[in-house]
């Protein structure tokens, strides 16, 4: 019988311009969550650099990695010699001029369970992943850790609800979204706090729609860039039970490491009171894979 819960540990980090020290921090900080009790270890979003999607850089794809690569190797150790779950998003490399932008599942043992490749890739200013990543070609994806069920997605997958619907019917106990999002300091004065709000908002409502829990784990920091202002990365790490309730949220500014027990029971709870899954219409739902109606 699994146990009654299932405990969280998000690594709020700043990600420096050396790969290594990142990486440091990041195993200090899966040991650190373990110690005090977390089984799922989880990482911001391309952790072991700044973030470079903020410019057009052909030299940038010095970044990517193949999986599994040395990196990968350092990230098994951690897991294993912590004895918890790990998801860890890095910067692969396919082949040369073929990249994604991946997360890896590493079980308690140290063993690699597998990847989830990010499906929606966005291009706004600053946030320009088109020139990096190929989008995922992996399809939605559930991982059946020692802990629990995971579900991982990344970042710009957060505002979509048919990937956090599909991978919740793969059977997944927590959706896991690896993020990097920050403000434009132009507009954090007028538009930051709604900004926020809704991405707050949105993966709250992932949580109820699918009566699941829901973690999105993000960098801190001011990041400049080469045009235009730099991000601010806004923390607020989170985490929301299946009825959006949240159990946890991280600062604005600070590097944290955040550790929730997650209750199995409440899902359970609330599948059954708000059975959304037994109501829903599949056989009316032709026309969501189509772009538009006009």
């Amino acid at each position: 019988m699994p146990s009654s819960e299932f405990i969280l540990g998000l690594v709020q980090m700043q990600c420096a311009t050396q790969a290594a020290s990142n990486m440091e921090k990041a195993v200090t900080q899966i040991h650190a969550a373990a110690k005090q009790g977390a089984q799922i270890v989880c990482l911001p979003e391309l952790f072991l650099s700044p973030y470079f999607c903020n410019t057009h850089d052909m030299s940038l794809f010095d970044l990517a990695e193949p999986i599994p690569g040395p990196r990968t190797q350092i990230l098994a150790k951690a897991a294993k010699d912590a004895g918890v779950v790990v998801v860890a998003s890095l910067f692969e490399e396919k082949m040369v001029g073929l990249c994604y932008n991946t997360a890896v599942v590493f079980d308690a043992d140290g063993s690699m369970l597998g990847i989830y490749r990010k499906m929606h890739i966005p291009h706004d200013p600053l946030f320009f992943e088109k020139y990096y990543f190929r989008p995922g070609d992996l399809g939605f994806k559930v991982f059946h850790t020692k802990f629990g069920k995971v579900g991982t997605l990344v970042c710009w997958d957060q505002w979509f609800p048919e990937g956090a619907r599909l991978t919740a019917i793969k059977g997944a106990e927590v959706l896991v979204y690896p993020t990097a999002i920050g403000w434009h300091p132009r507009e954090k004065a007028e538009f930051g706090k709604h900004q926020h709000d809704a991405w707050e908002t949105i993966q709250r409502s992932h949580a109820i729609a699918n009566s699941c829990y829901v973690t999105a784990i993000n960098r801190v920091g001011f990041e400049p860039a080469p045009v235009g202002d730099g991000l601010e990365f806004w923390g607020a790490s989170f985490v929301s039970d299946p009825f959006g309730v949240i159990k946890a949220r991280g600062s604005h500014a600070d590097e944290e490491l955040i550790v929730v027990p997650c209750s199995r029971e409440r899902i359970e709870d609330v599948r059954r009171n708000w059975p959304f899954f037994r109501d829903r219409r599949i056989d009316a739902y032709e026309g969501i894979t189509q772009a538009s109606d006009s």
